[in-house]
């Protein structure tokens, strides 16, 4: 997901995307901790688009701060 997508949402939908990508990432650890881990390199992504939306709300944040 791109930055200017994430900007475009509300701050209702980037607390739900948060969500789902937490959800995700648990999955994904409980994947490779018992080895059915299929696609490694997701694991980052998922970390980098939570911090993405993250930064995003802060910024936001701090705009109306």
């Amino acid at each position: 997901m791109k930055v200017k997508d994430i900007r475009a949402m509300d701050e209702a939908a980037r607390e739900k995307e948060i969500l789902e990508l937490r959800k995700e990432q648990f999955n994904l650890h409980m994947q490779r901790a018992t080895g059915q881990l299929a696609k490694p390199s997701r694991m980052k992504e998922v970390r980098r688009e939570i911090a993405r939306i993250k930064t995003v709300m802060n910024e936001t944040k701090g705009k109306t701060a």
